[in-house]
């Protein structure tokens, strides 16, 4: 067994020396962002190069089993390669560019807070608007008082999750069980990053546009940017290209929650690894999107593009500024905008160089930091929580953002 564990973990090393991109692997550029050497985007190819042995390490150190890294400026990728291993159980299978991940929470920013954003600019939800307004149910508990910024800047007083000892299943039993929560700190006044926001956000996308969250960002978002393989709930067609996580009892387990019917040895594979997402049908506003590096980069460049795509402003260019600037109550420590992180305990991928820009975790191991200033974005996309829940990717993005931004010698 350790014997066939050693060479799992060689070859996964020795996959770092691969090529960029494989027989099955779409071609960079042939859809979404071009490509250009690093130099013709005033990036160092000897400093990007330094990523490849950072994602070595952290292979070899048992912090991931495999990833796919892209870094992208004034519009294109300049740097863009797969690592180690998608799957190591129950067989080995290589990392390719068009790997699709879990992309847990990342689901706020790629799919629940753009939704919100075009319900406000078409006129159709207010921010300052308590969130009764829209769910007249969610009131008591101290309730009544949280507006719909608050839910987008974690500043509600709700808890982090429900409690997931607790038995329910489905969409329904899931509202009950936030029509019921309370709150722990006054509304304005507390940062607490609480996946239940997100939850009521995605319910008020539905109340308001009369679609379910998948349904609305799948044709007013990733359609017309092109995010081929971007959804919830992926096809079964996708799933040899999906990163697996981890079975759904450890998954559970997260947060002392148990199921009966829930598998006790079987590796996800493109379900939801998030507990509550799961027991939701796998569409929630806080996690159950999948996606890939080419279509992230699609998304984070219609950001730097202030909302266009092709001519077209699926965002109002303020619309953009306001998710992206500071938007916490004054003078708090913890800084967020509209649904991104901008300078808080959660803000691991932007290193210690970037000074600026806007980003977001996932849970699962993915991670996108975006910097305007310099025209530039790093994804980091790794199932660091297969096979086992084991891994932590908190510290690679750190360094991958150090080297990324070391490697800017023109600022323009």
């Amino acid at each position: 067994m350790l014997q066939s564990y050693l060479s799992l973990c060689l070859a996964s090393i020795l996959m770092l020396d691969a090529p960029a991109a494989d027989s099955q692997a779409r071609a960079p550029g042939s859809r979404g962002l071009p490509t250009a050497p690093p130099e013709a985007v005033g990036l160092s190819p000897s400093r990007l190069a330094l990523i490849d042995e950072a994602v070595a390490r952290a292979i070899r150190g048992g912090e991931i089993p495999g990833a796919v890294v892209l870094v992208a400026r004034h519009g294109k990728i300049a740097y863009w390669k797969p690592f180690g291993n998608r799957a190591v159980r129950p067989a080995a299978e290589p990392m390719t560019l068009d790997t699709i991940f879990d992309m847990a929470s990342l689901t706020k920013v790629m799919a629940t807070t753009p939704a919100i954003m075009m319900l406000v600019q078409d006129g159709r939800v207010r921010l300052g608007d308590r969130v009764r307004r829209y769910l007249p149910r969610f009131t008591g508990g101290g309730k009544e008082d949280i507006t719909v910024r608050h839910l987008l800047v974690h500043y509600s007083g709700l808890r982090p999750d429900f409690d997931l000892a607790r038995k329910w299943t489905g969409r329904e039993a899931a509202l009950e069980e936030l029509w019921l929560e309370t709150t722990e700190s006054k509304p304005g006044t507390e940062f607490k990053y609480s996946d239940l926001n997100f939850i009521a956000l995605a319910e008020i996308v539905r109340s308001v546009a009369g679609q379910s969250l998948d349904v609305f960002v799948r044709e007013a978002l990733y359609e017309p940017l092109g995010m081929k393989d971007t959804a919830f709930n992926p096809p079964a067609e996708w799933h040899s290209r999906i990163a697996p996580t981890e079975s759904r009892t450890r998954a559970l387990a997260y947060l002392g929650g148990a199921d009966a019917a829930a598998p006790s040895d079987a590796i996800l594979r493109g379900e939801v690894h998030d507990p509550t997402a799961w027991r939701m049908g796998g569409v929630a506003g806080h996690a159950g999107l999948f996606s890939s590096a080419a279509d992230v980069a699609i998304y984070a460049q219609m950001l730097l593009n202030h909302g266009s795509h092709d001519g077209r402003n699926l965002l109002a260019p303020l619309a953009v500024s306001a998710m992206t600037s500071p938007q916490s109550p004054k003078a708090a420590a913890s800084v967020r905008g509209f649904g991104w992180d901008l300078d808080t305990a959660f803000s691991s991928p932007r290193g210690d160089l970037f000074r600026e820009g806007f980003g977001h975790t996932g849970f699962t191991g993915t991670s996108l930091w975006v910097n305007p200033d310099l025209d530039c974005f790093v994804v980091i996309l790794s199932n660091r929580v297969h096979p086992d829940g084991k891994g932590d990717a908190t510290h690679l993005r750190g360094v991958i953002a150090n080297l990324v931004a070391a490697a800017v010698v023109e600022r323009n």
